[in-house]
């Protein structure tokens, strides 16, 4: 049975206290809003996203993808791939900047990112690399920005539902240039490297991402829409997940992903 629109309010209200000015971590949500299933946890990250739409986060431009990777489904217990929002206002170019204080928690990972040329429609599902392969226009390295907003996540406090709900740990992104002959590139033998303050600590390839190659996260991706009927429009940004386990930051660090053949981003907070 779905979450009744009483239980999907409170619910985003809980969630959404985790990324106010002042933030405060988010623990087990009570029984009558706490999502049961992968489908419930969607129809409350839905009614999320609305509210922070509507408290400044502005317009949903395009979709996190976490857990594609073995070392991060490792890292979090998960043997499936989640998504979550990205948020304009959570979008920066070549080498962002963020307040660190305005973090509970904050870490970044090591991404290849896509940007949709033309629209991946539902209706033509089942999706595969050949399909969604000519609406990708422009391929990025890029880093993702992570806030552990829970009390526990080690210990499951709370567990994945919410974490799926909450869009996945997912708190903004820095995209590198567009690389447009990303054709002439093989994206799974891209090799990506993560340094805070010059010193490498960790490394990963696109092989890593789910299936072997890291368009498999877009059919993924385009699949799981397809279930709910909704496309993925031109413009739409995809980040395709992590080669490098999540890296926790300390204020004033200096992070850099560099990704061959697609260049680089970075952030500094």
């Amino acid at each position: 049975m779905p979450l009744s629109s009483e239980a999907l309010s409170q619910g985003a209200q809980l969630l959404a206290a985790g990324r106010a000015q002042s933030p405060t971590h988010i623990g087990h949500l009570p029984a009558e809003c706490a999502p049961q299933n992968l489908d419930e946890a969607m129809q409350l990250q839905e009614a999320l996203n609305c509210m922070l739409s509507e408290r400044g986060f502005g317009n949903i431009v395009g979709t996190k993808i976490g857990c594609t990777t073995k070392v991060m489904q490792e890292f979090l217990g998960m043997t499936h791939p989640c998504s979550g929002a990205i948020f304009e206002s959570t979008v920066q170019y070549g080498a962002g900047e963020v307040d660190f204080d305005s973090f509970l928690h904050v870490g970044i990972e090591c991404e290849i990112a896509v940007t949709l040329s033309h629209t991946i429609r539902a209706d033509a599902a089942p999706h595969t690399i050949e399909t969604v392969s000519p609406a990708v226009g422009t391929v990025h390295a890029a880093v993702e920005i992570v806030d552990d907003r829970y009390v526990d996540f080690a210990s499951r406090v709370p567990d994945w539902r919410t974490w799926v709900a909450d869009d996945f740990f997912g708190a903004g992104v820095v995209l590198g240039p567009g690389v447009a002959d990303w054709r002439s590139l093989d994206l799974a033998s891209v090799r990506g490297v993560m340094q805070i303050n010059g010193q490498k600590v960790g490394a990963g390839e696109g092989r890593d991402i789910i299936n072997g190659h890291p368009l498999e996260a877009l059919v993924w991706l385009a699949n799981q829409q397809a279930q709910r009927g909704l496309d993925l429009p031109a413009g739409w940004i995809v980040m395709l997940g992590s080669v490098v386990q999540t890296k926790w930051a300390n204020k004033g660090d200096l992070f850099e992903v560099q990704l061959e053949g697609l260049g680089s981003a970075s952030v500094q907070f």
